[in-house]
Parts: C-alpha cells; sequence; structure tokens
C-alpha cells in the first residue's frame, strides 16, 4: 500500500541561484577571449550587463572530415551535372518506377535466348524436368538429375526421377554430427573466435559440393522417387531449417561447457561427452523424420516397379544400397571436381578446411585447371552421352524469363553511364563471386570446333526459361562457371594424376571455394 501523505510535513524546494560577479568592461573581454579560445562549440560568456549569453564558435574539423567529398557543395554540383543530360532525366523516370534489369535489357539477349539449337546434345536427359521449388537443394537436384540420366538410358525409361528428399535427409543428419563434432574439436578457442563464429553462423543448410553426394550415395545408397517423395519441409526448407539451426547452436553451448569442465583426455571424460552428443543427434533425427518422413535405411527391402519406353511392366526387389551399386552401377567415387579458380596455381588438388558432411568421409576435392582445358572435357563428355554436374554463380547476369545466362544481357553503360568492371579473379578475391547454384550442362553447340553456347538442365520447374532449360553463352561460362565434375576417361592424365596423388592445398574454412551451391 501507498505511504499516508497527508500525514508527511510538507516540503518546499528552493534552487539555487548565484548572483553574477560585478565585472568590469575590461574583465568581461578578457573572459570573453578566454572562453573564445576553447575547443568548444558553444561557449556560455558574460554580457556587458554581466548576464550569460551562448556564443556559437565555428567548430574545429577533423582531417577525415576534410577529406570526405560528401558535402552540400559537391553534392549541388552532381545533382546539376547528372540532371543536365536529358537521357539521366529520362533514366531516372524510367528506373524509379520499374525494375533495372527490364529497363536496361539487351535487345540481342533476346535473339541469343531465341538460338535453342544444339549440334551436339545428351540423350534421355530431362523427362521430367525438376523443381526443388522453395529450397536450397540444387547440387542433391544436379547430382540425382545425372544418375537419372544413366538409369533411364540403362532401363529405356521415358521418365524417370531420384528421391532427392532420401539424401536430403541424410546429409541434414550428417552435417549436424558433423558440425558438433567441430564444435568439441574447437571447444579450446573462445566462443568469439573466427572460426567459432563461422562455425555457429551457419550450422547447416541446404547447400552441398559433389564430394558430399558421394559421401552420401556411398553410405546410403539412392531410391526412386516415389518410394521417398518430397514433403513439404523439403519443398519448403526454411522453418526447418531454422529449428536444427537453433538445436544446434544450443547443443554447441552444452558441449563446449562440458569439453572445458571436463576435459577430453581421460576415456571416461571422452565416452561420457560423445554419449551426449548422441543424444542430441537422436534429437535431430526426430525433427527430421516427423518433418521429411521416416526414410527408408540403407540396407532395407525396397521394391522398384516401373514401365520401359515399350510399355513392358517390371519389378525389382532391392535395397537403396543395390540401388545404386548395381542398377546406377556408376561408381560416384570415380568422379572428381575440376575448378576454374585464377587466384590459385593450376594443376594442384585443393580442398577446404572444416567442409564436409559425412565425419570420417572423403574430404572435398578440387583439381584446379585452365578454362580451355575444362571445356575440352566437357565436349567430350556430352559426345559420349553424358551429361555435367557444374557450379556456377547463376545470380549473375541471369535472365530466368529468357532462360539466358550471357554477360551481355543488360545494358549498364547504357542506363548508368558505367560498367560492372570486375573480373573473375578480382570478384573471387573481394567476395563479389562464389558458387551459388549447381546444374547440369546436357549440350553444346560447336562453330569451327569452338563452343559458342551449352544448354543447361535446371531444377527450377517447367515454367521458367526453355520449359526449364537454359542457354548459356561461352563469355557467361568464362566468367561465372567454377566448376564440373568429370572422370578419369575424360580428364588429361596430368589432372588424374594431380587429383589421385592426394597432395592437397589446403584453403581456409572462409575461403569462396567452400561455398555449398
Amino acid at each position: 500500500m501507498g505511504a499516508n501523505t497527508s500525514t508527511l510535513p510538507k516540503r518546499t524546494f528552493k534552487p539555487v541561484v548565484n548572483e553574477p560577479e560585478q565585472l568590469s568592461n575590461q574583465e568581461l573581454i578578457e573572459r570573453l577571449q578566454c572562453l573564445l579560445s576553447k575547443n568548444t562549440t558553444t561557449s556560455e560568456v558574460f554580457n556587458e550587463k554581466g548576464e550569460y549569453d551562448l556564443v556559437e564558435k565555428t567548430p574545429v574539423v577533423s582531417q577525415e572530415a576534410q577529406n570526405n567529398p560528401i558535402n552540400a557543395e559537391n553534392l549541388d554540383v552532381w545533382e546539376t551535372k547528372l540532371l543536365s543530360d536529358p537521357k539521366n532525366q529520362l533514366a531516372l523516370n524510367c528506373f524509379t518506377g520499374n525494375n533495372i534489369t527490364d529497363i536496361i535489357e539487351n535487345n540481342q539477349a533476346v535473339s541469343k535466348a531465341n538460338r535453342n539449337l544444339f549440334n551436339y546434345e545428351v540423350k534421355f536427359s530431362g523427362g521430367p524436368i525438376t523443381n526443388q521449388k522453395s529450397s536450397g537443394r540444387c547440387w542433391i537436384f544436379a547430382s540425382t538429375n545425372v544418375f537419372k540420366s544413366q538409369i533411364k538410358s540403362k532401363f529405356s525409361l521415358d521418365s524417370f526421377e531420384l528421391s532427392q528428399n532420401y539424401l536430403f535427409f541424410y546429409d541434414k543428419l550428417e552435417k549436424s554430427n558433423y558440425f558438433l563434432h567441430n564444435i568439441i574439436e574447437s571447444a579450446g578457442e573462445n566462443l568469439d573466435s573466427r572460426l567459432n563464429q563461422f562455425l555457429l553462423d551457419v550450422p547447416i543448410n541446404d547447400g552441398g559440393q559433389w564430394d558430399m553426394i558421394v559421401n552420401l550415395v556411398e553410405k546410403y545408397g539412392l531410391v526412386p522417387h516415389d518410394i521417398y517423395p518430397d514433403s513439404f519441409s523439403a519443398t519448403s526448407s526454411s522453418r526447418l531449417n531454422y529449428i536444427i539451426t537453433n538445436k544446434l547452436r544450443e547443443f554447441a553451448l552444452i558441449l563446449r561447457k562440458l569439453v572445458n569442465t571436463e576435459g577430453m583426455n581421460s576415456l571416461n571424460a571422452k565416452e561420457n561427452i560423445l554419449s551426449v552428443k548422441e543424444t542430441m543427434i537422436k534429437e535431430i533425427y526426430s525433427i527430421l523424420a516427423l518433418t521429411l518422413g521416416v526414410p527408408p535405411k540403407a540396407d532395407d527391402e525396397i521394391v522398384w516397379d516401373y514401365k520401359d519406353k515399350f510399355g513392358n511392366y517390371l519389378s525389382i526387389t532391392t535395397t537403396p544400397k543395390k540401388f545404386y551399386k548395381k542398377i546406377l552401377g556408376v561408381d560416384a567415387t570415380e568422379y572428381f571436381s575440376v575448378i576454374n579458380d585464377p587466384r590459385n596455381d593450376y594443376n594442384k588438388l585443393y580442398t577446404v578446411d572444416k567442409l564436409n558432411n559425412v565425419l570420417g568421409g572423403k574430404p572435398i576435392e578440387y583439381v584446379n585447371a585452365e578454362l580451355p582445358t575444362i571445356k575440352e572435357i566437357l565436349i567430350k563428355m556430352i559426345k559420349k552421352n553424358e551429361p555435367v554436374f557444374f557450379g556456377s554463380d547463376v545470380g549473375k547476369f541471369e535472365d530466368t524469363k529468357l532462360g539466358l545466362m550471357d554477360v551481355n544481357s543488360w545494358d549498364y553503360e547504357l542506363g548508368f553511364g558505367t560498367n560492372l568492371n570486375i573480373d573473375k579473379k578480382a570478384r573471387l578475391l573481394t567476395g563479389s563471386s562464389q558458387m551459388t547454384h549447381a546444374m547440369v550442362i546436357t549440350g553444346v553447340h560447336l562453330i569451327d570446333g569452338k563452343p559458342v553456347r551449352w544448354k543447361v538442365e535446371n531444377s527450377w520447374g517447367t515454367d521458367v526459361g526453355h520449359d526449364g532449360y537454359f542457354i548459356m553463352t561461352d563469355e557467361w561460362f568464362d566468367q561465372y562457371v567454377f566448376q564440373i565434375v568429370t572422370s578419369s576417361k575424360y580428364a588429361p592424365a596430368e589432372l588424374v594424376s594431380t587429383w589421385k596423388s592426394g597432395d592437397y592445398q589446403i584453403l581456409p574454412f572462409y575461403d569462396p571455394m567452400g561455398a555449398l551451391a
């Protein structure tokens, strides 16, 4: 209850007022000069009546401020110069009310987008064009699109699709375990160290790399799409990722505390920490199973029913592992990534620190090669009817509406009086470019033996591009393709030898080549 104020003595508050000193005129002048000499924006001084006044003082301008070109005078000059050109007045009206690329679209790009013919194409590609929807599973789709082409050819199928959700489930589970392993390994470092902040920033995401596919199919195999179809959370994965990401961050703090309290030196302490981690992984499994569905295990019996293009019905009883080993019959471990990274030495083998999905799985491997070598490999593969997994920076100069990837799609010079003058090496060095999307190359158009455009099978459904296919110009390839996957059958002996040497150059965990497509 509140106090009864009526019984309290009444109190009054009187402001303390200091009477101004009585100063002579000379003393006032000296006081004023003293105050003005101080480094303040305003000074409190006496006027001739002995009253206080605020006197404005010219501020001291720092060297940094003097070097700053953004000031009222320059802004006025820049605006006048910009709008003195009638073209810029028109551009202002256009850009402020429309999408920038709609305004500066190059008319020649429309012509290129209509050149949907290729003199060399892979048979049995497509059928069906897949759709990853609102997920980052492009690398899984690209890989299974390569595999499905082999199965369609082998079993004379018009249409066939592998389960992307099956690999997605086990990749999430394995990545969670790999993340917690790295947290235990780095527990001795401060939580705000660059490594720990890197790990905690994105504990897992949907993206991946070719060697991660190799790890998954070697351990879990493959299943047809109708045996383990997509769930809602597979096609729209953001909420699932939010839950798992935050559970892993929660688990990370618990494991760090255990390691730093108990240590990992004694057998009992180590077993206890690993037991706690196993309980955490079990919880992640439950979340995945409830959202993606309970998947077959690698050695579970599955039945694949299908009709070939001649109308014959067939049924095969197998397991996910046998489906990969016998029905697909392609050894994924015999395929490796060739990259084009102009920052680093060519014909060297690279890997990236802390980049993997399966603990104890094969490392991520890149053999660096020059562009002409990569194109020679590609052309050989296409002519031998092999579609090619590749990684690129698809967000640059990619016109989804036209189904075109072309560095000349938009004329920035026309719109803004300047171009984006930064090459592939500089983009990698400055963080402007990295692998963001994996797709499949299924065709090439050669003139005098040289490629001018490439046919690309995407995983964005049939409503984009040319019924799901895109045209990639050779100039775009040079700037934005970073990786292809091939085998020793098509690669030069020198590159194969480098790949098999195991002599890794280790790139730091934050390197752009560690980006997950």
